[in-house]
């Protein structure tokens, strides 16, 4: 049989790396690093951009439904698809949401 490493090395390096991150954060939440390099985008930034494709998605499927009905639209399954599309992302973001308060909540129920 072949023997198996110990696990304690890999162990001390994610100490070391959450001991690394944990002094980072308190160095951002002290003002002495920037929050956001400049190239990147902050969760704000991105969490807005998620909402505006989501919102553009709903906007065009609803538009196609409206295409459809008119008789502008004559493919059925296109529209069908734009409706699914839109009703993934609203449920994505739905569960985004709750899930982020569900966190917020635990955060703020964690003993000080």
């Amino acid at each position: 049989m072949n023997k198996i490493d110990p696990i304690t090395s890999t162990m001390s390096l994610n100490a070391a790396d959450a001991v690394n991150r944990a002094r980072e954060m308190t160095a951002r939440a002290s003002g002495a690093m920037p929050a956001v390099s400049s190239n990147e985008l902050s969760f704000a930034d991105r969490m807005r951009q998620s909402l505006d494709t989501v919102a553009n998605a709903q906007s065009e499927a609803a538009q196609m439904v409206r295409d459809f009905e008119t008789g502008r639209e004559t493919d059925l399954t296109k529209v069908m698809v734009a409706q699914q599309v839109s009703s993934l992302g609203f449920q994505l973001t739905l569960n985004v949401r709750n899930k982020a308060l569900t966190a917020y909540k635990d955060i703020m129920n964690m003993p000080v």
